[in-house]
């Protein structure tokens, strides 16, 4: 055994044990978080894996970036073979793959040419984080150190590894697929053997010590989610998209609601914290963020991570007696909450779900921002003040509208619309919802659609005085406890007339219904009334007679296409009235902004930065549309909102897309 070998064996063992000790240590720390079961639906988990980690769909959202870490990612994969092969090398000189055969040839062609993919895909990144420097990887000094560290030793990596096959043609070693390598050999190697065999030793320990040194830097830096990246894509819920998880409120003997500290968050949650990859994404596309408000999803993400860190560390090692140096806080004493997450952040978001459906990892930000702020609202009661206002009409008129229950149904008063308790062949239940039924400008699309279904001559009823609302704008904001109670009552109401479908115009009570109400009982076939109403019309039940001649830019609701992939059914709608001219805004569909109503905002203040409905309409108002078609009541009163704010709600109208349906016919 030669002393090579010798000192080969050496280096390897222990990078490989202080590697195997930082994993352990990284799956110790994630494991302080509850339990939570992700191995269920293993093969649509493992589709997942494929789709979204190994063939990187996500990234490609933003196709320069996206091919620039599809190029290092891939590179990486078709480069372990290289890496292989370099183990082999320090305990057999000359080894490689040649065993495979005719695979051998193709094999080593795809080593070159990803290793130069790589290298291309590092001068990518390195001029856009310095040269075009975008505003969502302008992160901390320690970040921008950490990123340049990781993509120069990458760059390394490759350079040695290409260097060890130049020396090798310059041999006579190696094979002649090795196109890229032969091209450079007389720059990396030389025509004398001596030298040869000195360079490719020094490449060759060049290439080892960076690789095991990267291996082992990746725990402890922002790269981590190069090991963490693709089990934490397998274990993406796989609920629907818009349901959250809701808290057990009668178990007995539990102390406390929602999160306040890292172990109160699951293991998925805390592994999010280790995945992120600090791309900024999420952040580049939070509405709150972009209008100044405090809130950045990758800061919470990065936040669960430093924390998971502090307290976890001191936990496994049992030392809860911590040396202080004068006038320093014990780290046990610290909080997620507070410390270093706080209320005014978690408030502001809107749970539009752009930090979800942007991010490249499958990280689960609203989540973990709806726990915290159930510990804020049930614990603390510590929420907006304005908030005080919605809960005790909530309690008490089952509506945020201070408005009396009997007269949720005066919307329909001379329409001879029937009610579930006098109605005997309803085959459809009209969910009207709190907007639908109260808002002054919101009936007025309550009667347009209650009017396009009697056109058609649908069997439908209401259920009056008997709905309440469906809990959707208690539970986002907190009040799980409040947001249940609403659920479970209606699911009572609906259970008792034997409900099977329900057809609803507003996303947010369509979600709750579709997706939140299973959870509890509440298994019906749920309805958006653009999905509906496009179905009436392709069966002719509803026939367009009227040239409507207007130039109409289409808002996408959060609740209905991010949440629940509707953004193609109220388009549908609108171009099949003649006269219509559709333009679509700059943000749209999958990447459309919010109205700023979601998440319980509707009813909060906004203090600090600009209003996001103004943002939104001033996206809007560049197309000079003559109407902004709506499909939710909440985006319709923001967008109406904007338009007055900008002073042209005399030239330019908001209207829902039943109502633009409606005036195309009479």
């Amino acid at each position: 055994m030669t002393a090579k070998t010798i000192i080969f064996m050496i280096v390897l063992l222990s990078a490989f044990g202080t590697f195997g000790f930082s994993l352990r240590r990284m799956i110790t720390l994630i494991a302080i978080g509850k339990p939570e079961n992700r191995l269920d639906h293993l093969w649509e988990r493992l589709k997942k894996m494929m789709v979204v980690a190994l063939g990187q769909t996500k990234l490609f959202r933003e196709p320069i970036a996206g091919l620039m870490h599809a190029f290092i990612f891939w590179g990486f994969l078709v480069l372990l073979s290289s890496v292989l092969e370099a183990i082999g090398e320090g305990f057999m000189p000359g080894f490689s793959f040649r065993c495979i055969g005719v695979l051998y040839q193709p094999l080593v062609f795809f080593q070159d040419i990803f290793a130069f993919f790589v290298i291309i895909g590092i001068c990518i990144a390195l001029f856009r984080r310095y040269v075009l420097r975008p505003k969502r990887l302008q992160g901390d000094r320690h970040a921008q150190i950490d990123a340049t560290v990781i993509l120069f030793t990458i760059f390394l990596i490759m350079v040695s590894l290409l260097g060890q096959n130049a020396a090798r043609l310059q041999l006579g070693t190696t094979d002649e697929g090795r196109v890229l390598s032969a091209a450079i050999s007389t720059v990396l190697a030389s025509p004398d053997a001596s030298t040869n065999h000195f360079l490719f030793d020094m490449y060759w320990w060049i290439h080892i010590v960076l690789v095991l040194g990267f291996l082992n830097y990746l725990p402890y830096s922002k790269h981590a989610h190069v090991l963490t990246s693709v089990p934490n894509v397998f274990f993406t819920s796989l609920k629907p998209k818009g349901a959250l998880t809701p808290t057990n409120l009668e178990e007995e003997g539990i102390e406390k609601f929602g999160a306040i500290d890292v172990d109160d968050l699951t293991w998925k949650q805390l592994l999010d914290g280790f995945t992120c990859t600090e791309c900024g994404r999420c952040t580049a596309s939070c509405p709150a963020n972009i209008t100044g408000k405090l809130l950045s999803p990758k800061k919470i993400m990065t936040d669960i991570r430093h924390r998971t860190v502090e307290k976890g560390t001191l936990l496994l090692n049992g030392n809860r007696t911590v040396i202080l140096k004068e006038g320093e806080k014990n780290p046990l004493e610290n909080t997620l909450l507070h410390n270093y997450i706080t209320q005014e952040e978690l408030f502001a978001c809107t749970t539009c779900m752009s930090c979800i459906q942007e991010c490249p990892v499958n990280n689960e930000h609203i989540p973990a921002i709806v726990d915290l702020r159930r510990s804020l609202v049930l614990m603390e009661s510590n929420f907006p003040p304005e908030v005080q206002v919605v809960f005790k009409n909530l309690e008490t008129n089952f509506s945020p509208w201070a408005f009396p229950a009997s007269s949720r149904a005066d919307w329909a008063e001379g329409m001879n619309i029937p009610q579930m308790s006098k109605s005997l062949d309803a085959e459809i239940l009209f969910w009207v919802g709190c907007a639908g039924a109260f808002d002054a400008r919101y009936t007025k699309v309550t009667q347009a659609f209650a009017k396009l279904m009697q056109k058609a001559g649908i069997k439908f009823a209401i259920l009056g005085i008997e709905e309440k609302c469906t809990g959707d704008s208690a539970r986002r904001i907190g009040n799980e406890y409040l947001a249940q109670m609403l659920m479970k009552e209606n699911i009572a109401t609906l259970n008792n007339y034997n409900v099977k479908k329900i057809v609803a115009t507003c996303p947010h009570c369509f979600n709750m219904l579709k997706n939140e109400y299973p959870q509890f009982g509440g298994n019906y076939e749920v309805i958006h009334h653009t999905d509906f109403l496009i179905k009436l019309i392709s069966e002719w039940k509803l026939k367009v007679t009227k040239e409507e001649a207007a130039t109409v830019t289409f808002h996408d609701s959060c609740y209905l296409g991010r949440y629940n992939d509707i953004y193609t059914q109220p388009r549908k709608i609108l171009n099949a009235i003649p006269g219509v001219n559709m333009v679509e805004m700059k943000r749209t569909k999958s990447r459309g902004f919010c109205c700023g109503a979601g998440g319980g905002r509707m009813w909060m203040e906004e203090h600090e930065g600009k209003r996001v409905n103004v943002e939104r309409t001033e996206e809007a108002l560049t197309l000079k549309p003559d109407v902004i078609g709506t499909a939710c009541p909440f985006c319709l009163t923001m967008m109406e909102d904007g338009v007055k704010d900008k002073g042209v709600s005399e030239t330019i109208k908001v209207k829902d897309v039943a109502e633009i349906l409606l005036e195309a016919m009479e």
